[in-house]
């Protein structure tokens, strides 16, 4: 038997589609003893890379190689499993509406957890997840009901259940509550040292580079760089300039007021909510009050309830018209319709991210905002669009305009959405996880913006997140939400 030299190989490749193609050919070698980072910033041309290495992009030239030994199967399907971004939102998600997991009549069709686990093909490694997990409360969940950070927890074990010779993760922490990324970074590092499995992350900052990574392969500028060692990219980089914050929060602070804003002293306030899906328990009793101006965190597990509980404020979930819910000093069901509601939020989550299968251009994407509509049904006035490029010129993705949103990177989506949020200048802002996939320099932008957003007079903000240091300052209110069992 020859040596195993490699477990994918590419030669002098270039994608067919000029559309999914890197700016230069591909060589790239990964041995099977390595464990691999693909880093890069956001639209630096990662997923691209991985698309490669999958054959999700046929080759136009040059060729590419795959020895998974000691598997007997040879099939890059088996062989090769890969977690993307957008699986942390859901699957068959073109089935699916965006307020569909609130609805609990229209999900009788939606498919259970279990029915989506397949027969794994390793039972201990199996078993071993569901309790790292804590998967067995949610086997009998329809799937649409899943948070985001269950739906991470359903796709890693989906994966690792079938036993692949690599595995490839596309920012595997994220979603993920503290205690739960600290339970799989040791299971990935143990996982590590067996001779069965290689891990392949893609990440967007240096810092998310565990040790048990062996090598890295830079991407920028869609040019995949030569794979280095661990010590060596890590060394070659260097500390990140932040931009100048008085020029940017000049910037925000000077926007005029664009509407009438209720001006009421109380923006939310729920009296004793619960929220029940058949026997589960989400809320129970919960009394919140929060008042114009104040910035709130709200965090919990995953599972405890936060986006529940936004969508409740957000008037997407039917079960609010039951419950004793007051916005903007008004109680809700007492004549103001959804829309009346909306035009004062500015909302991005990963339901959002998830529903938004729009292929159209970036600017229509962050017009929606103007209407709170996931696609662009009504065409905006000169003045409006305007309004639009002045935000994604804030948040650096002008050049995008054009694009079409699905072959924007996971970051740039983001960073669209988060331009759609902001783009009617709200009165409350709600920020459900809104960091996830950006790079470093984008993070910092973006905590930036809502900070120098929320020096506006009257401006009102709650924040999810599950990493301390991805707060703004301005935050100065806290509400932990618990799961109940």
């Amino acid at each position: 038997m020859t040596e195993q030299n490699y477990t994918i190989r590419l030669r002098d490749a270039v994608a067919r589609n000029p559309q999914v193609r890197l700016s230069a050919p591909v060589d790239l070698e990964l041995k099977p003893s390595e464990h691999v980072a693909i880093a890069g910033a956001n639209g630096a041309g990662k997923s691209l890379l991985v698309d490669m290495l999958t054959g999700r992009a046929p080759l136009l030239s040059g060729n590419i190689a795959y020895d998974f030994r000691p598997s007997a199967d040879a099939t890059v399907y088996n062989n090769v499993k890969y977690i993307a971004f957008r699986d942390t939102y859901g699957s068959a998600d073109t089935n699916h509406y965006y307020q569909q997991r609130w609805n609990a009549h229209d999900q009788d069709e939606v498919p259970l957890v279990r029915e989506l686990l397949p027969q794994p093909a390793n039972p201990d490694m199996a078993r071993r997840l569901s309790g790292l997990f804590h998967l067995e409360p949610l086997m009998d969940k329809r799937i649409l009901l899943l948070s985001s950070g269950e739906m991470r927890k359903f796709q890693l074990a989906k994966a690792l259940g079938g036993a692949p010779r690599v595995l490839i993760m596309d920012n595997p922490f994220i979603g993920l509550d503290a205690p739960t990324r600290e339970m799989l970074f040791g299971l990935l590092d143990e996982l590590s040292r067996t001779a069965t499995l290689q891990i392949i992350l893609v990440v967007s900052r240096p810092e998310d580079v565990p040790p048990f990574i062996t090598h890295v392969v830079p991407v920028a500028d869609k040019v995949a760089g030569p794979k280095l060692p661990r010590e060596e990219y890590l060394a070659t980089l260097s500390p990140s300039a932040s931009a100048a914050d008085d020029a940017l929060e000049q910037r925000i602070l000077s926007l005029p007021r664009t509407h009438k804003d209720y001006a009421s002293d109380e923006v939310v306030r729920l009296r004793r909510v619960s929220i029940r899906y058949g026997e589960r328990t989400i809320l129970q009793d919960l009394d919140w009050v929060v008042r114009r101006g104040e910035c709130w965190a709200l965090s919990g597990e995953n599972g405890a309830g936060k986006s529940t509980l936004l969508s409740l404020v957000c008037a997407d979930n039917p079960q609010s018209y039951a419950c004793d819910i007051s916005l903007f000093g008004r109680r809700r069901g007492t004549g103001e319709s959804i829309w009346e509601i909306k035009r004062h939020i500015g909302y991005v989550s990963p339901e959002m991210h998830r529903a938004y299968l729009k292929n159209l251009p970036a600017l229509d994407i962050v017009a929606s905002g103007l209407h709170d509509s996931i696609g662009l049904y009504r065409r905006p006035r000169p003045e409006e669009l305007d309004t639009c490029r002045w935000w994604m010129e804030t948040f650096c993705i002008a050049a995008l305009e054009a694009r079409p949103f699905l072959t924007l990177s996971s970051g740039e989506q983001r960073l669209c959405l988060l331009a759609r949020a902001f783009v009617k200048d709200p009165e409350l802002l709600i920020l459900d996880e809104p960091l996830h996939g950006l790079d470093t320099a984008n993070r910092a932008l973006v905590r930036r913006v809502v900070e120098a957003f929320c020096h506006r007079p009257g401006k009102t903000l709650v924040m999810v997140t599950h990493y301390e240091e991805e707060l703004p300052p301005c935050i100065d209110h806290r509400l932990r939400l618990v799961r109940r069992e």
